[in-house]
């Protein structure tokens, strides 16, 4: 399973929301890039990078932010947050990104999102599968849709997706544990690589998220909060 640290960055500063809520932001750090050379140091090979102002504005904006990472680290990088037309998506490859990360695109726009699934190939395009309740959320998680998780993830596998990166917006930054039974339901229902993001506080919330079989594991507030440590990361690693 791959272990992947997530920095998510408002006007260019690293920080962790919880629930998606702008007004629970918390900064920890005002470079991002220090940020990552840190997971480097412990052997971390991949980052979830979220652009949260561009998700709020519906178009790019941190790929600066971007760019100096990938430009400065040996990370493998998934970009996500506002990425919502040809423009954003070759912009983002072009600053250094390995994959990118549509959700509410393959929601509205879902012929731009399946063009680029046909350009870029399935290895670099991540379906975003967020959901509150079982179902899945869009607009930087401000809307709800009718459309069920596993219905969702199982019309994208037809297409070709390969990587869903799914996160429970209930659990996101609660440090509450993962939700265990919805990942291995959706695990068993569509066979595709699961990335498993919210709610992970310990190591025993990794072992277990292994043991279902995800693919990886998003972290964010639980490293920022000390509550994972990072030699233990790279020891898993």
């Amino acid at each position: 399973m791959r272990i992947i640290p997530a920095i998510d960055i408002i006007e260019g500063k690293c920080v962790r929301l919880s629930q998606g809520l702008f007004e629970s932001k918390i900064i920890y750090n005002e470079d991002p890039l220090e940020v990552a050379k840190m997971f480097v140091d412990y052997g971390l090979q991949y980052l979830h990078l979220v652009d949260l102002d561009g998700a709020k504005n519906k178009r790019i904006i941190h790929y600066k932010v971007l760019e100096r990472i990938a430009s400065k680290t040996p990370l493998q990088i998934d970009f996500g947050g506002g990425i919502a037309s040809d423009e954003d998506a070759k912009i983002a490859f072009e600053s250094g990104a390995k994959q990118i990360t549509g959700g509410s695109i393959a929601v509205h726009k879902k012929d731009l999102f399946l063009q680029w699934l046909s350009r870029y190939g399935s290895d670099k395009i991540i379906l975003g599968a967020d959901f509150k309740n079982e179902k899945i959320v869009i607009s930087g998680w401000e809307k709800e849709t009718e459309e069920s998780l596993i219905s969702f993830v199982q019309s994208y596998k037809k297409e070709g997706i390969k990587n869903v990166i799914s996160t429970d917006v209930t659990k996101d930054g609660m440090l509450e544990g993962s939700s265990l039974e919805t990942y291995q339901e959706l695990i068993n229902a569509t066979n595709l690589n699961i990335i498993a993001s919210g709610g992970v506080a310990s190591m025993d919330d990794l072992y277990q998220l292994k043991e279902i079989g995800c693919e990886g594991v998003i972290i964010g507030k639980a490293i920022y909060e000390n509550k994972i440590d990072l030699k233990e990361l790279s020891e898993l690693c």
